[in-house]
């Protein structure tokens, strides 16, 4: 029976090369957008990635929805990373060794800025679901703190999210990010338990 126009039509597999090109797309992205001063020429993305400019935009149409793409890969990478960090390092360390994880996320962000404030401004990108995940990351990881007895008990993980985006926010426009390292040991140091 044929399918009206109202159902929905199976999703076709992605090919193999079709996902290949479009992660190197994205992994190049990251790379320039992390370095930039101004803005990315995506014909250079392209050409660093070894594919066509029609290749890039087949799988993103827009500046826009490739800017989203590593914003979303970056989130997945910063957010996984707790899980990743506390199977090697102990609680504590993992917190802070985390917090340099999350602001080299921070630091490519500001290099696509421009076109995320447009997208959270459109709701394409939610701020309350990557808050959430974010407060979750810290939150994993003081709980394995506190069960280790090397982080307070007690500590809210929405407040040390609070806390990190603070320190980003105050050395958003500097350029020395020794500060920014500074005062997230001063974080790290107050959620040490004794």
């Amino acid at each position: 029976m044929p399918s009206s126009p109202s159902s929905p039509s199976p999703a076709r597999p992605v090919r193999s090369d079709a996902r290949r090109n479009r992660d190197k797309l994205v992994a190049v992205a990251r790379s320039a957008f992390a370095g930039a001063e101004g803005p990315v020429a995506l014909e250079a993305v392209a050409r660093e990635a070894g594919v066509g400019i029609g290749t890039l935009y087949r799988h993103f149409p827009t500046r826009e929805a490739l800017v989203e793409a590593v914003y979303a890969a970056e989130l997945d990478d910063v957010t996984g990373s707790a899980a990743l960090l506390l199977e090697r390092l102990a609680p504590e360390e993992a917190l802070r060794a985390w917090m340099d994880r999350y602001a080299a996320f921070v630091a490519t962000k500001r290099g696509m800025a421009d076109v995320l404030r447009a997208s959270v401004a459109s709701g394409r990108i939610a701020t309350p679901a990557t808050r959430a995940r974010i407060t979750g990351a810290i939150g994993l990881i003081l709980e394995a703190g506190v069960k280790a007895g090397t982080l307070r008990a007690g500590v809210q993980a929405e407040d040390v999210t609070l806390l990190v985006l603070g320190v980003f926010l105050s050395t958003a426009d500097e350029l020395d990010s020794e500060r920014t390292r500074r005062m997230l040991d001063l974080v790290a140091d107050g959620l040490r338990a004794g």
